[in-house]
């Protein structure tokens, strides 16, 4: 009696799991547009009803119907037949492309007519279609590749959603649509494309394009390289006479700058960073220069760290040689946000004053327009420059110095907004000249062309071999 009531509990327990497969089996079929389209031109039919004998007729319609789209459903391929894989960039920088690719596999034993669709997050996006890649076919047991574009909008670690892939029956009147999910998830950094364009610069020797000017180093700190035929412009100190004699002409000796050296940027993250400096905030293109900086001052055997902060610290990295240094300064720079409080600038070079006591190179990106806060800044610039090298990279607002400038159509209320604009204009070039005068090095540039002006900025540092 026992073992017969087991086997009825064994036998309803996979009765409701086959109704449970059966009703997730159906649930998962959708009619499609052409079955809706077939249902209205055969809706003439109905007139048959009308008409003497005519129900066999309409009879004959719906299960010539039914047996078409039950033909249709029960040829989808199944879920196991169908595989896809997501290949996402690990990092994307923001504002940046990165190319991928899906890779769909059918072990199915005919052609399927098939379309992917996925979720993003709002840190990424696709041009384009946002939400799906369109129809294609696939061959039986065929594989294929989809390439696709994302762009990064949001810096963070972002998880990249489901993957629908949604099958077309034979005839088209029914589809199925399988969930599927990858895990992924693809990194938003400050932009790379200038650290990418930088390389491939270098390697062309075609830095000049970018607006890198060619440095000729000099100085007492600097380390034998090799030797060379004298050029007009050389130091003639630097003339080797025993390989003139050797060669019969003017040789002159190479040096390249001492390695060893340390470069920390510091980068504002306060109110004033974050206006627009076109589709990007200054805050954003302040990251994306410090990270080519950065790169620079890493492949030049430096070590580099960095400190972001607003009234508070918000990250500090201590600096490091090579990729482990800059892998670490990227890692901070991703979480990092602007906010609307103003920046403490004694807290952050307290923080540095602490934790770094070696002299170096000190990028600072900020800017100032406010007279109490441009007080405190020149006063611990000026401090910290006796140290320290540093160079104040203030991020000019280009709105602003355009609506310092009246013309002739501005009207009564345009030419007070342009008198106020002025003002504040005055008061930041009074500040930036104070820094300079303090012994301080001040970059007074546009976001659009600070890259160059940093690094060029830098070299001519390392020229002088100041650190």
């Amino acid at each position: 009696m026992n073992a017969l009531r087991r086997w009825l509990a064994n036998a309803a327990r996979a009765l409701a799991g086959a109704a449970r497969s059966v009703v997730r089996w159906a649930t998962g079929i959708i009619p499609s547009p052409r079955q809706a389209l077939v249902v209205a031109l055969a809706s003439p039919v109905w007139l048959l009803a009308l008409v003497p004998g005519g129900a066999p007729w309409i009879a004959a319609a719906l299960a010539a119907l039914f047996c078409a789209v039950l033909f249709d459903a029960l040829t989808l391929p199944a879920a196991w037949q169908f595989e896809v894989e997501r290949r996402a960039p690990e990092s994307i920088g923001i504002g940046d492309e990165g190319e991928g690719e899906f890779e769909v596999r059918s072990s199915a034993g005919r052609a399927i007519v098939y379309s992917l669709h996925d979720a993003l997050p709002r840190g990424v996006e696709r041009p384009g279609d946002p939400g799906g890649l369109g129809v294609d076919r696939i061959a039986a047991h065929g594989v294929r590749a989809i390439p696709f574009t994302l762009v990064g909008r949001e810096r963070g670690s972002w998880p990249l959603g489901p993957v629908s892939v949604r099958v077309r029956g034979r005839f088209d009147l029914v589809r199925r649509t399988f969930r599927l999910q990858p895990g992924d998830a693809v990194r938003v950094t400050p932009s790379m494309t200038g650290v990418r364009r930088y390389r491939l610069l270098a390697l062309q020797h075609r830095l000049r394009d970018a607006g890198v000017r060619a440095v000729r180093r000099r100085g007492d700190g600097t380390n034998f390289a090799n030797l060379r035929e004298y050029a007009v412009g050389d130091d003639p100190r630097h003339i080797d006479w025993k390989a003139t004699a050797r060669r019969d002409k003017l040789i002159t000796r190479e040096y390249t700058v001492e390695q060893g050296q340390t470069v920390l940027v510091a980068v504002d993250a306060g109110r004033l960073m974050t206006q627009l400096a076109g589709d990007l905030s200054r805050f954003e293109m302040a990251l994306s220069s410090a990270t080519l900086l950065a790169d620079v001052a890493a492949q030049s055997g430096d070590q580099v760290g960095g400190i972001v902060f607003d009234e508070q610290v918000r990250a500090f990295v201590p600096a490091a040689r090579g990729r482990q240094g800059l892998q670490r300064l990227r890692d901070a720079f991703v979480p990092a946000v602007a906010t609307m409080t103003e920046p403490d600038y004694a807290a952050a070079f307290r923080a540095l004053a602490s934790r770094h006591r070696k002299r170096s190179l000190i990028v600072l990106y900020t800017d100032v327009v406010d007279p109490r806060a441009s007080q405190a800044l020149i006063a611990l610039t000026a401090r910290s420059a006796q140290r320290h090298v540093l160079v104040v990279v203030a991020l000019r607002n280009d709105a602003l110095m355009a609506a310092a400038v009246p013309t002739r159509e501005s009207t009564s209320a345009q030419l007070y907004e342009s008198a106020a604009a002025e003002e504040l204009v005055m008061a930041r070039e009074a500040a930036l000249a104070r820094m300079r005068h303090a012994g301080v090095s001040v970059l007074d540039v546009s976001p659009r062309l600070m890259a160059a002006a940093v690094i060029n900025r830098y070299l001519e540092i390392k020229a002088r071999a100041s650190l």
